[in-house]
């Protein structure tokens, strides 16, 4: 064909086809919607001025509409987290937000708080469909479960930090760090960006919130275990031997591996804080956070102490973080979350910290017996131990253990410590049902394969007991109903017996009289801090505050117990005190000293049936 023949042709050709084209177009706009694009978060963190104490978030909301309702109800509430995982108090972070403010397609929206830690956002049918949120958070307090940042480094604990909608904690969310200008590295569990620096994204809210974030210019170094690769940020001066540290951190590492025998994550971060002084730590699901005294390294016993905070940190990866009361997860941010089963979770905890450390050849077998016997002393000698039952202690964690006041030791008891000998006996108690033929070991292992991995939920604290039972291959009740549910006296050598071991009060006895109340001396002034229940000082009533000016007319300074010492029990002297600016002369008669120390010593002529037992449970080969 010519050049204009062809042309004439294909417009008779295309005018032809194109009521066709229409008619399937309008077919296609009535018949299919396009699917509305999926909603996404992204907050990015900055610090521009770390100086003054302030992080700066912008928390981007995408194709937020239809997923929250916004312009059907006209608003968007927008939250802050109350409390974090892992420490169990109300900490009303809101309280350090400041600037809120939200705009979309860059003009403002009215907002307002209408609840302690919720801003609620006016989304008028106009609002664009993203929306961006502003705020200021003040982070001056360096602990592992608040936020802090200064001119040496930032820390953020992700509850204290970012904000979330209800409808969108389900979904993915990115975090995009932007460094203080002269900080280089940045260090969390949270799964890099490809491609993207600092860069990074979580599954959804909860894995957000078990995320924390270093940021500044700290030591990094790594190693391997259970074939697992670990690393390790250390922020502060401190002088440590890496090599060695590191080999110490893999064998800990490993022996708590074989606990359950599968280790669950891809790979694990520590965060660690070296401070002038104190320590603790908060377990993530990929991580956790040390603080610990810039001492650390320096001496054996540090050292050592320094190992059982590492080993109570990472077994909670699978005891607490997969392991749980049902409680734990998924979790309520704004209120508390009652468990009684923290005597299991933290206590429990506590006694692996140790029985992880005798694994893995830290403890020598007399060393674990004496810190066994260490722990049962502290708690019988703490009046609380007959008020409060570690299932009670559990429960009331948000009002009582982290609120303690000068009467706790009277009232109540740690589920740390009690939990910690709980976990010991129930250990004894599996070995002496089975005849050695399983452990704790066992019962967490069942409970990571029933719970975590096939039900993938957590376990009512029936469905502990039976596990328990099940895994001992006997009845439990006394373990359950004296040693959880009650203040009443435990049978300690019931547990003991079966490995060949009894446990003795090696206190002396003395006529010794015992006041009751301990004091603190401040230029040349001793003031009662705490008053014993039970003792001279308690039923004489010595008050809390009161400054002690003289005991049967000697004048006290730093030197109270040298005046009470060489006095019987039941012996009465007269204590006088300024209460509030006046004088009061106080009768106080002596009690015997109540306080015991507990020491665990072989029994005479144990049987090999006791000696292999022992030596299962100590790990002896």
């Amino acid at each position: 064909m010519k050049k204009n023949a062809r042309l004439l042709y294909l417009l008779t050709v295309w005018t032809f086809f194109i009521p066709f084209f229409s008619i399937a177009s309008s077919r296609l706009a009535d018949d299919e919607t396009p699917a509305a694009a999926s909603p996404s978060v992204t907050y990015v963190l900055s610090m521009p001025e770390p100086q003054t104490h302030y992080f700066e978030v912008e928390m981007q909301l995408k194709n937020m509409a239809t997923a929250t309702n916004a312009k059907k109800n006209g608003y968007i509430d927008i939250k802050m987290p109350v409390w974090t995982p892992g420490s169990y108090l109300i900490r009303e972070y809101a309280r350090n937000v400041q600037g809120f403010t939200a705009t979309t397609g860059g003009k403002p929206l009215k907002s307002e708080k209408i609840s302690k830690n919720t801003w609620r956002i006016t989304t008028p049918a106009s609002t664009d469909d993203n929306l961006t949120i502003r705020y200021r958070v003040y982070a001056n307090e360096l602990t592992v479960r608040t936020s802090f940042v200064d001119a040496d480094h930032g820390y953020v604990t992700p509850a204290s930090m970012f904000m979330y909608h209800d409808a969108l904690r389900n979904i993915p969310l990115r975090v995009v760090v932007q460094p203080y200008k002269t900080w280089k590295n940045v260090a969390t569990a949270l799964e890099p960006v490809a491609g993207q620096t600092f860069t990074y994204e979580a599954t959804d809210f909860d894995l957000l919130v078990d995320s924390p974030i270093e940021i500044g210019n700290h030591h990094t170094f790594t190693f391997t275990a259970s074939n697992v690769p670990h690393s390790v940020a250390m922020f502060g001066e401190v002088d440590y031997d890496e090599k060695r540290l590191a080999a110490d951190y893999k064998r800990v590492c490993e022996a708590a591996a074989t606990v359950i025998g599968e280790h669950p994550c891809k790979h694990y971060t520590f965060i660690v804080h070296h401070i002038p002084s104190g320590g603790g730590g908060l377990e993530h699901l990929n991580s956790t956070t040390l603080e610990t005294s810039r001492n650390a390294y320096a001496t054996e016993a540090n050292y050592k102490g320094f190992l059982t905070l590492v080993a109570h940190e990472y077994f909670h990866l699978w005891n607490v973080k997969r392991i749980r009361p049902v409680a734990l997860g998924p979790f309520n941010y704004e209120a508390e979350n009652y468990t009684h089963m923290l005597w299991l979770s933290e206590g429990g905890t506590s006694f692996y910290e140790d029985y992880i450390l005798r694994r893995a050849g830290f403890h020598t077998p007399e060393t674990y017996l004496n810190i066994v016997g260490i722990d049962i002393t502290n708690i019988e000698n703490q009046p609380g131990s007959r008020v409060q039952s570690a299932a009670e202690s559990s429960w009331d964690a948000w009002i009582k253990e982290y609120r303690p006041n000068e009467n706790s030791a009277n009232t109540t008891i740690s589920y740390y410590s009690k939990g910690s000998v709980l976990g010991t006996l129930l250990n004894l108690a599996i070995l002496a049902g089975s005849n050695g033929e399983r452990s704790l070991d066992d019962l967490m292992r069942f409970l990571y394969a029933e719970y975590y991995k096939k039900q993938k939920r957590g376990f009512a604290d029936e469905e502990f007991r039976q596990a328990a039972e099940q895994i001992a291959g006997r009845s439990l009740d006394d373990f359950f109903t004296i040693g959880v549910n009650s203040a009443e006296p435990i049978n300690y050598n019931t547990y003991f017996e079966p490995v060949g071991l009894r446990l003795v009060n090696v206190a002396g006895k003395t006529q010794d009289g015992f006041l009751g109340a301990a004091t603190t001396v401040s230029n040349g002034k001793a003031t009662i801090a705490s008053v014993r229940r039970g003792s001279g000082a308690y039923t004489g009533g010595l008050n809390v505050g009161d400054e002690i000016i003289s005991v049967d007319s000697v004048r006290v300074g730093d030197d109270l117990l040298r005046l009470i010492g060489g006095r019987r029990a039941g012996e009465t002297i007269k204590v006088l005190v300024n209460r509030g600016g006046f004088l009061r002369e106080i009768p106080v008669t002596l009690t015997q000293n109540p306080l015991a120390s507990y020491r665990l010593e072989p029994l005479p002529n144990v049987s090999p049936a006791q000696k292999a037992l022992y030596n299962k449970w100590l790990f002896i080969k």
